[in-house]
Parts: structure tokens; sequence; C-alpha cells
């Protein structure tokens, strides 16, 4: 059983448990939540269920982001008037690369990260709740279309 199919189970069971309606629409956007490496948006999200559930509502997605939230079961990112961005994958805080060029976000394997919180709080004497790491660059895709050579027009 893929990854993705394996969390997806899982949350439907917890959503079961707490006696939540599993409508196909809010299958949907879990199925969507719970696949994507993408980090959709709600926006995202809306367009792709309504491919199928056309009498969907953006407010639909928004509930159910809200109750997933609330469950712990999905980490919101938020980047100011970019908006909100969502991971269903990795609903635990980690690292992630965003390209500032297409706004594409990735999740690196970074190892040494449980050491670093465990510095941070013996240097601080902070009891550490959770956290938040992002990098930002330009991507290898982007920084490709940047090398490309422009392509000049002349007018003759």
């Amino acid at each position: 059983m893929s990854d993705s199919r394996a969390r997806l189970e899982e949350l439907l069971a917890k959503l079961k448990a707490r006696r939540y309606r599993l409508t196909p629409q809010r299958i949907a956007i879990i199925r969507i939540l719970t696949a994507s490496a993408l980090h959709p948006g709600a926006d995202q999200v809306y367009e792709t269920v309504k491919a199928d559930f056309p009498t969907t509502s953006l407010a639909t997605v928004y509930k159910t982001v809200t109750m997933l939230k609330e469950m712990g079961e999905i980490l919101e990112l938020g980047f100011g008037n970019d908006g909100n961005r969502y991971d269903g994958k990795k609903p635990y805080p980690h690292p992630h690369l965003v390209c500032v060029k297409c706004k594409k976000i990735i999740d690196p394997e970074v190892v040494a990260l449980g050491d670093l919180s465990r510095q941070v709080a013996q240097m601080t004497g902070f009891h550490i709740t959770g956290h938040r790491l992002d990098f930002y660059g330009i991507c290898p895709q982007c920084q490709e279309k940047e090398s490309e050579p422009s392509i000049s027009r002349t007018e003759g």
C-alpha cells in the first residue's frame, strides 16, 4: 500500500471514530491533501475537486481544511499575500524549500533537524512545541529557464 493511500485510510478512520460525515466531496478533498506533495492551496484543491463534484463549494474546502487543522492532521503554511498552502502528507513541523519564482514547495529530508530543536531548547530554556523552517530560493527548473537565451526580435 502506498504511503498516501495509507495516510488517507488512517485519516478516514480517525474521522469515522469522531463521527464526522464522510461525504464524497470531503473524501475527495482529503484524498488530494494526503496525496499531494505540492502543498496545494484551498483554491487549487477546490478546482481539482470541482472537476468531479461540480456542486462543491469553496466553503466546503475551507471547512474541511479547518476541521483537519483542528485535529492536527494537516499543516498550514502561511505565506502572507501569497496565501496559505497545506500539507496533509506530513502534518508535523518539517523544513520546506520554497521557490520564489514559481512558488513550488518541496520537503527536503533533513536528518539533523531534531538535533537543532534540542540545541535551541538547551540554549534558550524554551520548551519547543513546534517550529517552522523554510528555505527560499530558485528551483532548478526556474534556474534553467533563467539561463535560456532569450529570443530577441529585430524589426526590419
